[in-house]
C-alpha cells in the first residue's frame, strides 16, 4: 500500500491544504489516547495503589475541566488558537500537583484529546508542534511543583512553554502570512500566538494573585497528593 494511499485512510486534503480527519484517522488517535491512560496506569506501583487511584482521579477531573472551558471562548482567532475560560490552567494543575513526568503526560493526552474534536493538520510534524509539544509544554508547570509559589511559577512557565512551540509552528508552517502584515515570520507568530496565550496567561496570572485564590487551590493541592 503507498504512502498515499495510507494517508487517505487517516485524513483527507481540503480546499484550503489542511487535513481532515477521517473515521479510520479519529479511531487510531482515540486508540492512543487510550493506550496514553493504560501507560500511566501501568507505571503506578503496586504499592502506592491507593495514591495512584487519587492522581489518576484528581488528573482526569483537571483534563476534563479544561476541555469543558476550552469550548468557553472569549475570542477565536481564523488560523487557531483562543482565549478561553482558564482551560490552559486546569492542565498546570496536574504538573503542580504531581511532577514533571505526570504534567507532560497528561498534557499530551489532553492535546490528542483536542487534536480529536478540533482538528486542523497541514501535515504531521505540524500536528505534533501544534497538538503534542505545544500541549505538552505545559505539564512543565510541575518544575516548580515543590517550590515556593510553585503554581504561580510553574504556570507561567508552562504557558511560556506552550508559546513557544505555537510560535515555532507559526515560522515553519504559517509563516508564508506574514508577509501580508509586512512583517517577519517570527515577529508576525509571535505577535499571532502571544494574542491569546498571552491574554489568557495575563488574566489567570492576576485571578492567581488573590490570597483567597490561592489559598484555596493549596488546600486542593493538599487533597490531590494526600497520602
Amino acid at each position: 500500500m503507498s504512502v498515499r494511499m495510507l494517508g487517505g485512510l487517516f485524513a483527507t486534503l481540503s480546499e484550503d491544504g489542511s487535513y481532515n480527519l477521517t473515521t479510520g484517522g479519529y479511531t487510531v488517535l482515540v486508540l492512543v489516547m487510550i493506550a496514553a491512560l493504560l501507560l500511566a496506569c501501568f507505571l503506578m506501583k503496586a504499592d502506592q495503589k491507593a495514591k495512584g487511584t487519587r492522581k489518576l482521579v484528581f488528573s482526569a477531573m483537571a483534563i476534563a475541566l479544561a476541555f469543558v472551558t476550552s469550548f468557553i471562548k472569549f475570542l477565536h482567532l481564523p488560523m487557531g488558537g483562543s482565549i478561553t475560560l482558564f482551560s490552559m490552567f486546569f492542565i498546570t494543575l496536574i504538573g503542580y500537583w504531581y511532577g514533571l513526568g505526570s504534567g507532560i503526560l497528561c498534557g499530551v493526552a489532553y492535546g490528542i484529546l483536542q487534536l480529536v474534536v478540533d482538528p486542523y493538520i497541514i501535515s504531521v510534524p505540524q500536528m505534533l508542534v501544534d497538538y503534542i509539544f505545544a500541549f505538552g509544554a505545559l505539564g512543565l508547570s510541575g518544575v516548580f511543583h515543590k517550590a515556593k509559589h510553585g503554581l504561580l511559577k510553574g504556570y507561567l512557565l508552562a504557558v511560556f512553554g506552550r508559546w513557544c512551540f505555537a510560535t515555532l509552528s507559526g515560522v515553519i508552517f504559517f509563516g508564508s502570512y506574514a508577509a501580508d502584515y509586512g512583517m517577519s515570520p517570527f515577529a508576525y507568530s509571535a505577535a499571532y500566538n502571544g494574542l491569546y496565550i498571552g491574554v489568557e496567561a495575563a488574566i489567570t496570572t492576576v485571578i492567581l494573585c488573590i490570597p483567597a485564590v490561592s489559598k484555596a487551590l493549596a488546600k486542593v493541592k493538599a487533597l490531590a497528593v494526600q497520602e
